[in-house]
């Protein structure tokens, strides 16, 4: 268990279950998970439901439930639990008006796009590499999927529109200050848009999340300074990456070489 410094209203368990039995019990948050492993069976709104292995399991808040193992092998999986204003305002953000939390009526969701969200983010957060952008994108991008898909009333989506103005504000935000931890929140400010509609526009016009621009842009001064003395941990330190390692995955995805070997080219000319 654990909560992620950088997502408030989030907090994360991933567990391995062979004899849990859990009594009835009441959340105040949601609860939305993807069993990875086994099954998990529980009651939920007056009926037996199977999560098994690829499904994703939810309760919403106030409802009591409980939860074993089908058999005796168990399950795994990696859940979330989401305070619920984090989904108001999600609701809000894909309706362009005001809006309360969304109910869902089902305890088993049979959606490989929505477990592959809720796995990849679950994943992601058990590191301290990932820019609090993606982050935050990764977890727009999940609630949007699950109210707009699974939500008893979910909410018409508005057209975010491309917003020239306001991307170009955004690009040259990133383009100056890449090294930093910057957040949608930190961009939304600085051009007038809610940070779902930013994200939106951005990725419409740009081709690029704020995220994946925010990376590619740490690259391309890397390769300017490759050419320099600087050691490469300091060179990923300066650039805003996590660690070496992280910089160089980073620079192998996008240029096809490592930055060592990049460095060696351009000393070879």
């Amino acid at each position: 268990m654990w909560k992620p410094g950088r997502l408030p209203g989030v907090f994360l368990l991933a567990a391995d279950y062979r004899r849990q039995d859990f009594a009835p019990h009441i959340h105040e948050d949601y609860a939305l998970g993807v069993i990875e492993r086994g099954a998990m069976a529980f009651r939920y709104r007056g009926q037996g439901l199977v999560a098994p292995a690829g499904s994703v399991n939810l309760v919403v808040p106030g409802e009591a439930h409980d939860g074993h193992s089908l058999d005796a092998a168990g399950w795994s999986y990696r859940m979330f639990y989401l305070d619920p204003g984090l989904l108001a305002r999600a609701a809000s953000e894909l309706a362009g008006r005001r809006a309360g939390a969304p109910h869902f009526a089902a305890g088993v969701l049979h959606d490989p796009g929505l477990a592959v969200r809720v796995r990849d983010l679950h994943c992601l957060l058990e590191q301290d590499a990932a820019p609090r952008l993606a982050l935050e994108a990764k977890l727009q991008d999940l609630l949007t999927h699950w109210i707009s898909h699974h939500a008893a009333q979910p909410p018409t989506a508005r057209d975010a529109g491309r917003e020239p103005g306001a991307v170009a504000r955004a690009r040259a935000i990133l383009d100056g200050r890449c090294a930093e931890d910057l957040s949608l929140a930190d961009l939304a400010a600085e051009t007038g848009l809610s940070a779902w509609h930013l994200a939106r526009a951005f990725a419409a016009a740009v081709g690029l999340p704020p995220h994946a621009y925010l990376v590619q842009q740490r690259i391309r001064r890397a390769r300017e300074r490759l050419a320099g003395p600087q050691g490469l941990a300091d060179l990923a330190a300066d650039l805003g990456f996590a660690d070496q390692s992280h910089f160089t995955r980073a620079f192998k995805r996008i240029v096809g070489v490592s930055p060592g070997v990049y460095r060696k080219i351009l000393q070879d000319r």
